[in-house]
């Protein structure tokens, strides 16, 4: 990595790191200049009683199976098993555990190489430039993240409404939640899942009943194959079950959205409290234009986060995730003002619009990273068109 970014110095190019295969929205790894591949940057390096270090390129799936072996977990997981540990701290991505930040925010240490070639150990006050960094400081090489003890999750869903689950405080009541939201209707499928009590005494399965993963998940793609045989994905409801009542397993099995991401979705992180008022506007104001959000939105729950970049810094967040087509493209920035107008932030992973304007009003550690990124980088190495359209020169 030391050579490749000084020889990319020497040449004058520009370098944007890579490794995940997983199919992520946005424009983060694109450039026309110099793409260095980190794929081959693998493995858990240490593990002890709860902490991981583990080079950058690791995927999350092998992380969270390597972490398994000694009894040990992350608290966040992720939906993009298939995205390496260094992408998934660099762009801030979340899981659905209320009382968790990000993958970003469990970082307690990282490695780079900077903009002239130099490796930087971080553990300080500029940690939080580093976590949800965008790859704009350097390529990052490892990081040190914290674990938790591994348990089983038992998961459940359940049809609703929701201002009865907002009421009732359902996302934060448990381990992990989420809603399908159908907006502007206000009906609910909530999820959630709860640590299994490992003294329980098991109760054997019924015949016939679907107990491993791989056939958890051959039957709901069966049953989602046969609703969509008369439906479109966008205009069913209720979406079709994702678990057999009673499936557990460890988080990184159960847990994670089986469906890909959508190229055309818009995802927001808007201060917790706003939640409800804001699912309310955006159904008004898709009404009053005409409009119809015919797939439903995905809620979660996250904590407040340090990350100076991080869509969650400072505040508890509600993130909202909001699939679109390709045709719906008014639709699209119509959720986008309405949730700006929350005090919403978009996700680095999604589509949007804004720049170094809008981001130094929306983050109050706008400074403090810029003035990382002219110590890490000042001859922006780390850089490319679509970068400097959001963080500037």
């Amino acid at each position: 990595m030391v050579t490749a970014v000084r020889r990319a110095g020497e040449r004058g190019a520009t370098v944007r790191p890579t490794g995940a295969s997983a199919r992520v929205p946005g424009a983060l790894v694109r450039t026309s200049d110099l793409l260095l591949d980190c794929s081959a940057l693998t493995g858990v390096v240490a593990v002890s009683a709860d902490r991981v270090l583990v080079r950058a390129g690791e995927r999350l799936a092998a992380l969270f199976a390597e972490l398994a072996a000694s009894g040990r977990s992350l608290a966040v997981v992720p939906d993009a098993p298939g995205l390496t540990v260094g992408g998934a701290v660099g762009m801030g991505v979340y899981g659905g555990a209320p009382g968790e930040g990000s993958l970003s925010a469990q970082v307690v240490a990282a490695r780079l190489v900077d903009g002239r070639g130099v490796v930087r150990r971080v553990s300080g006050p500029e940690l939080d430039a580093v976590r949800c960094g965008l790859g704009a400081l350097g390529v990052l090489t490892a990081v040190e993240l914290r674990t938790v003890e591994l348990e089983r999750m038992q998961v459940h869903e359940q049809a609703g409404r929701l201002d009865a689950v907002l009421a009732e405080d359902v996302l934060r009541a448990h381990g992990w939640t989420e809603l399908d939201v159908a907006v502007p209707s206000g009906q609910v499928i909530a999820r959630w899942a709860d640590p299994v009590d490992p003294d329980r005494v098991p109760v054997p399965a019924a015949p016939g009943t679907v107990t491993t993963r791989a056939a958890v998940r051959a039957e709901a793609w069966g049953r989602a194959v046969s609703r969509l045989a008369s439906n479109p994905p966008w205009a069913s409801w209720p979406p079709p079950a994702r678990w057999t009542p009673g499936t557990e397993g460890r988080p990184y099995e159960v847990l994670p959205d089986p469906q890909p991401w959508d190229p055309d979705t818009a995802e927001w992180a808007i201060p917790a409290e706003a939640l409800g008022s804001a699912l309310r506007e955006l159904g008004a104001a898709a009404t009053a234009r005409g409009m119809e959000l015919q797939r439903p939105v995905r809620v979660r729950l996250g904590a407040a986060e340090t990350g100076l970049l991080h869509p969650a810094q400072g505040r508890d967040t509600a993130w909202l995730r909001i699939r679109t087509r390709a045709s719906q493209e008014p639709l699209r920035r119509l959720a986008g003002a309405v949730l700006e107008d929350a005090s919403g932030r978009p996700s680095w992973t999604s589509r949007h619009e804004w720049g170094p304007d809008e981001l130094a009003v929306a983050y109050p550690g706008w400074a403090e990273f810029q003035r990382v990124r002219d110590e890490y980088d000042p001859d922006r190495r780390f850089t490319d068109p679509n970068l400097e359209r959001i963080l500037g020169p």
